[in-house]
């Protein structure tokens, strides 16, 4: 029990540390004057990772994963509603065609 104690305080350790990163990172960019974009297409890959997982590990560990489930189901939901705005240029990261191999 207390195993199951200590790795759930460092979860929430390891979350919380993030979260203040996350906010670091946010406010720096708004004083710098850049606005913050969402990136919805981020949140529908997200929500089709978490779909699946959620229903395995429901099945297979606990129906207490049925959350992870939601969540992936609530992603894919902002993502597919806001689809109009995802990112424009998702190919920057591909090789110019001028820099391909022929």
């Amino acid at each position: 029990m207390t195993s199951q104690l200590i790795v759930a305080f460092a979860i929430a350790v390891i979350l919380i540390l993030v979260g203040v990163f996350i906010a670091i990172l946010v406010s720096k960019r708004k004083k710098k004057g850049e606005p913050v974009e969402t990136n919805y297409y981020a949140f529908f890959v997200m929500g089709i990772s978490f779909l699946p997982l959620g229903i395995v590990l429901s099945i297979v560990i606990s129906p207490g994963f049925m959350g992870i489930t939601g969540l992936g189901v609530v992603y894919m939901i902002i993502g597919l509603a806001n689809k109009d705005k995802w990112r424009k240029s998702k190919t920057k990261f591909l090789v110019p065609p001028e820099n391909r191999r022929k």
